[in-house]
């Protein structure tokens, strides 16, 4: 085995420090909502008066900064490739063209955007990805709050993302590829980090209650096999509005300020503790 194939697989087993104010959205399964999620939990914390910063993790399917709308310069294509230092991928979203060491408005947040189109990131070295985790804890101490969209899955990248993290808020549905996705993702994280702490969103709900047993049912095989208990931070309501804004490149709460979705968005920020 060379010593580089030696490296990557101890990936699983290196356990950084983890970062008080950084949160991992995960999910296990693409096209549950993630993004949206983690788009509009750095809006309402924003809104809050927080300064946060949404870290796009996925190169291969990054769309935070198409959701939104914007353009950036560099992203962590750049800095991966050596053309960019983390910090000068970031841009804002809601005062674009300020200053982005000056203090942001409510409502306005940082982001340092993946790279679409490319499978980088799933194949970076535990080297690379410890570098990037590393620029990432020491941007973190510039923010109130740090939001980490991790890809989809349970790769590498994704358990190294994780492990920094001090929560990891997992996004499922109540279809049953994301309930044994979002198992599979507790899964590899809990075996490395025993004392990793999970805290459930059931996204497209049909209801409070209806996303209360989604939870359950996770939550019990979670008990019952991994020995993992969760946490059910929020469920969010199916909602019509969320596809809207995301057409129109919008968060909801600035495209429909009283969307169900967006109203339980808020709620779960407000559960957020810094």
């Amino acid at each position: 085995m060379s010593a580089e194939a030696a490296q990557d697989s101890n990936i699983y087993s290196f356990a950084p420090p983890k970062v008080s104010n950084m949160i991992a959205v995960a999910s296990g399964k693409g096209g549950v909502g993630k993004t949206f999620i983690s788009g509009t939990l750095a809006h309402a914390l924003s809104k809050e008066g927080k300064r946060v910063l949404l870290f796009d993790g996925d190169l291969g399917l990054a769309n935070v900064d198409v959701q939104l709308g914007l353009m950036p310069e560099h992203d962590l294509g750049s800095v991966i490739a050596g053309y960019a230092k983390l910090e000068d991928a970031i841009c804002r979203y809601g005062a674009e063209g300020e200053a982005l060491l000056s203090p942001p408005p409510p409502g306005s947040f940082d982001i340092l955007a993946g790279k679409s189109g490319s499978g980088a990131l799933t194949s970076l070295s535990a080297g690379q990805l410890r570098m990037i985790s590393k620029a990432l804890s020491a941007l973190a101490r510039a923010y109130d709050i740090v939001i980490v969209d991790l890809p989809a899955g349970i790769d590498p990248a994704v358990t190294q993302l994780s492990q920094i993290c001090r929560s990891a808020f997992v996004v499922l549905t109540d279809e049953p590829t994301s309930l044994t996705d979002a198992y599979a993702y507790i899964k590899v994280i809990a075996r490395n980090d025993p004392q990793a702490d999970f805290q459930v969103i059931v996204n497209q709900a049909d209801s409070k209650p209806e996303g209360e047993k989604t939870f359950q049912s996770l939550a019990q095989a979670c008990e019952t096999f991994l020995d993992v208990s969760l946490k059910h931070i929020g469920t969010v309501r199916r909602d019509k509005k969320v596809k809207e804004a995301i057409r129109h490149q919008m968060p909801i709460l600035k495209r429909h300020p009283d969307a169900a979705a967006g109203e339980d968005l808020e709620a779960i920020a407000k559960k957020v503790s810094i």
